[in-house]
């Protein structure tokens, strides 16, 4: 073996923070100021296969879309967005077969109604960075139906910083 030949890099970055590094990118598409979120879904064979991020449904005009937390339900934000989830499995072009057995990366531990989507789709994987509602009723749901549709969920702990666009984002 010839020892001229150089060792590969030794500080690539993991599957899983390159695609926990695409949904964050594509949080940054979101248009919420309080909550942005994306998703990535990978096939088993580590491909890209859809993303999405939270924001107003199209030809719902995000500069008309009631972005607020609070006051009566009709003037805020959650009738009305579409989160990631939902957007990343829409946004998918492929046939529905393909997302079987696939893995959504999502900073954000899924709510219910994301959690039904996921598992009606055929994702069995759900990898996430934070769960700060985890002791909401929402996300109390989305692991009981989790967990008795076998759908798999872990959080990772990323301590690696990454440059995205000149912009450091701690993973």
């Amino acid at each position: 073996m010839d020892n001229n030949l150089s060792k590969k890099r030794a500080d690539y970055i993991s599957w899983e923070e390159y695609f926990m590094a695409i949904a964050k990118l594509s949080a940054m598409r979101s248009k919420d100021p309080s909550t942005q979120v994306g998703a990535c879904i990978v096939s088993q064979d580590n491909r890209i296969l859809s993303i999405g991020y939270n924001g107003a449904p199209n030809g719902f005009s995000d500069d008309q879309f009631p972005w607020s937390r609070e006051g009566e339900n009709l003037d805020t934000k959650y009738p009305y967005v579409c989160h990631a989830e939902l957007n990343a499995i829409l946004n998918y072009r492929g046939s529905k077969k393909d997302l079987e057995n696939a893995k959504i990366y999502v900073d954000l531990f899924p709510c219910n109604e994301c959690a039904k989507i996921i598992i009606q789709s055929g994702i069995k994987e759900v990898i996430y960075l934070s769960d700060k509602y985890a002791m909401s009723e929402n996300n109390i749901a989305s692991r009981r139906l989790f967990d008795s549709c076998g759908v798999k969920y872990k959080k990772i702990s990323l301590n690696r910083e990454i440059k995205i666009g000149g912009k450091s984002d701690d993973l």
